[in-house]
């Protein structure tokens, strides 16, 4: 399941454990190529942020292109994926920070 977060919600969701953020737009093709990637991912705490509708989230964690996904542990950054990526990838770079 993802979750959709905005400036509001933001902060009290990531706050503790292992997070993937997706930052996309509604436009980007690529973003609409990932989802159904991320969808797969369902035992992935997976949180979406629409850049367009809050940017100072994306300004926050200097995403420069969509789709973004950056790895937050504890709120912290741990890794960052730039473009699409297959599941498969995505769920390695995961796997290494759950140790």
């Amino acid at each position: 399941m993802i979750t959709n977060l905005n400036e509001t919600n933001f902060e009290e969701q990531i706050s503790t454990g292992l997070k993937l953020i997706d930052f996309s737009a509604s436009w980007c093709g690529y973003c609409k190529m990932l989802r159904p990637e991320l969808e797969q991912l369902d035992k992935i705490w997976i949180g979406y942020v629409d850049g367009d509708e809050s940017p100072n989230l994306a300004r926050k964690f200097r995403v420069q292109g969509y789709p973004t996904m950056v790895l937050l542990k504890n709120g912290q950054e741990v890794d960052r994926m730039v473009g699409f990526r297959p599941k498969e990838d995505i769920l390695n770079t995961i796997m290494r920070h759950l140790k």
